[in-house]
């Protein structure tokens, strides 16, 4: 797309819909987006919301007597409207510059054509055999009832001519068309006609803090992408040790983490009911208090865990210096059971993220978005992006953006050997929780011996995790400029044209 002229909004649109083509187990139609982009020159980036909104059946009546009070990926409640064509849509006509119909069109070859089954969508499809072995929506994932393998070539045809409708017809092809038309079939009404028809796409001001001399952005609630940027908050007020391989390093971060996670589950919302102002998460004030309850030589307590997720996250950055951080997601493996049948395409679960205690801000209602885990970052200073960066992971987004951005802007590590360090997840950070940590392979024995000793429960997992992300990230010094791949999988590229 750069090369044929477009900017990196139509790259990041043409990329993330081959990504939904040719891997349907991250990411897709059916799922929900949202993007940062910044130019030079602009005060902020813009920062698009494209998440979609629980249907006129979704009511906490029906979920709490249909789930127990918990939404699983099997009940129609579990699917919200998707957001992710009104995001493309809104993306190209406000910011891109080429049709969007030309950043479709590889996405189309690919269904057309035909693309090569990666080790990952293997996978996934194969243990999901029992669920989606007989959907018509994914039927080309199954030829002649058999588990596709690696290596295997496969078409998506169907999906191919839904994405042709969207070139054709836009946003309305979608909602109004034939795919609409199957996601009222396949929720029995859950969903609307009248519900697709609405607006899905919201530009909403980004929130921030400054951290390392720059200024990082992320999209407010219902994301959760303010924890990445509080923990780094946090953890530059107790004046970490320039060595990323020193315990304080370790400890300091861990615990800034939780000092601010705790609370996620009750501040985490759809905007309209959030109990607390968006630009509050990141207030100074606020995140001096955080750090002022840690203990230097201790582990703290303060006053829930979540499955992999299944996420793409991309970064783009063209010759303009314009930058789009880019983030859609199906959520939990390919999303939830249920598919549009003759469109090619299976429907995300994002209404799993509601809760069904009354009166909660995250309670189900129609008409409200529910909490979101998507946490793309745009680093910048004076105006000029200097990083971009996000990952996929779920709850444990914000973890791995703060480790790699805290070697990457506090400490002065380059972006391959911030991708290859290794990395911690804290599963459990609700209330009242301990501090159980998975530590990947590599961190020095000294270091291990010394998290323990301030309380610290260590898992030493056997190899680098796939589900703690990819990472990706450029990071721009002009007139240089770095991009790194996660070694972690084998499903991602950084790539640096010439010129």
């Amino acid at each position: 797309m750069l090369r044929a002229g477009g900017n990196a909004v139509d790259a990041a649109i043409a990329a993330t819909a081959v990504q939904g083509m040719v891997a349907p187990e991250t990411c897709g139609i059916g799922g929900d987006l949202f993007a940062l982009v910044h130019r030079p020159g602009w005060d902020a980036p813009r920062a698009l919301n494209a998440s979609g909104r629980a249907g006129s059946g979704a009511t906490p009546a029906k979920m709490r007597d249909s789930a127990s009070g918990a939404i699983g990926r099997d009940d129609p409640l579990s699917v919200t409207v998707p957001g992710c064509v009104d995001g493309w849509s809104t993306l190209s006509q406000e910011l891109g510059r080429l049709p969007l119909a030309d950043c479709l069109a590889p996405a189309i070859s690919h269904g057309s054509d035909g693309f090569e089954v990666s080790t990952e969508q293997a996978a996934r499809f194969g243990q999901e055999a029992d669920v989606y072995a007989r959907h018509p929506a994914v039927r080309e994932l199954y030829p002649q009832g058999r588990v596709v393998t690696s290596g295997d070539r496969i078409r998506r045809p169907a999906l191919a001519a839904t994405l042709e409708a969207i070139a054709d017809g836009g946003r309305a092809a979608f909602y109004q068309g034939t795919p609409g038309e199957d996601i009222v079939e396949e929720l029995g009404g859950v969903i609307t006609f009248e519900d697709l028809a609405g607006e899905h796409a919201e530009w909403v001001s980004p929130i921030s803090c400054r951290i390392g001399g720059l200024t990082a952005w992320t999209i407010p609630p219902n994301s959760q992408g303010y924890l990445g940027l509080a923990t780094l908050g946090v953890f530059e007020m107790m004046s970490p040790p320039d060595d990323p391989s020193h315990p304080d390093w370790w400890h300091f971060l861990i615990e800034a983490f939780r000092s601010v996670a705790w609370e996620r589950d009750d501040l985490v919302a759809d905007a309209d009911d959030a109990p607390l102002p968006a630009a509050l998460l990141l207030d100074s004030d606020r995140l001096r208090r955080a750090a002022a309850t840690i203990d230097r030589a201790r582990t703290g307590i303060w006053p829930r865990t979540g499955a992999p997720s299944s996420t793409a996250y991309l970064c783009v950055v063209d010759n303009e210096g314009m930058a789009v951080s880019i983030i859609q997601s199906n959520f939990a493996g390919p999303g939830s059971h249920f598919g549009a049948r003759r469109s090619g395409f299976l429907l995300h679960n994002r209404g799993s993220g509601f809760t069904t205690t009354p009166g909660h801000p995250n309670e189900i209602q129609p008409g409200k978005r529910p909490r979101h885990t998507l946490s793309p970052t745009i680093w910048t200073d004076e105006a000029m992006t200097r990083l971009v960066l996000g990952t996929r992971g779920a709850a444990l987004q914000p973890q791995i953006v703060a480790q790699v951005a805290a070697r990457v802007v506090l400490a002065g590590v380059d972006v391959e050997a911030a991708q290859r360090a290794p990395r911690w997840t804290v599963a459990d950070f609700g209330p009242f929780s301990e501090a159980r940590l998975q530590i990947e392979p590599g961190v020095p024995h000294f270091a291990l011996s010394d998290l323990r000793r301030r309380g610290h429960s260590i898992e030493e997992v056997a190899g680098p995790q796939s589900d703690w992300g990819p990472v990706s990230v450029i990071a721009i010094d002009p007139p240089d400029i770095a991009a790194a791949a996660d070694p972690r999988v084998d499903t991602t590229r950084a790539v640096i044209l010439p010129g």
